[in-house]
């Protein structure tokens, strides 16, 4: 079983969460730490690829927890929008290619 770190907004609390789970938007929503609208917007800005026909049929991974709950946070700490956490995480992204590569 993979499983995949989820590191909470508060940074002294973690959890496993299983790769191969998938959250309903509700869930995934509760799982994350997002409200609805936060959620629509990483949607929007490319940062969550949600499976389903459209929001009442969203489906995320385990994944998607971490990488909403860490776009969230960077926003939040780096008092900065949702498109600037964008462009941070895509460069975090390039950073752990790069590093895989070695």
């Amino acid at each position: 079983m993979t499983h995949t770190l989820v590191t909470c907004i508060t940074a002294t609390q973690t959890q496993l969460v299983d790769e191969q789970l998938v959250f309903s938007f509700d869930a995934f929503c509760r799982a994350s730490g997002a409200n609805g609208t936060q959620v629509h917007a990483l949607v929007e800005e490319g940062l969550l690829h949600p499976g389903g026909a459209g929001p009442l049929a969203w489906q995320f991974t385990g994944p998607s927890v971490t990488r909403a709950r860490t776009t969230l946070r960077l926003a939040r700490e780096l008092e900065v929008s949702l498109h600037a956490a964008a462009i941070v995480m895509d460069l975090l992204d390039e950073i752990d290619v790069l590093r895989r590569r070695r």
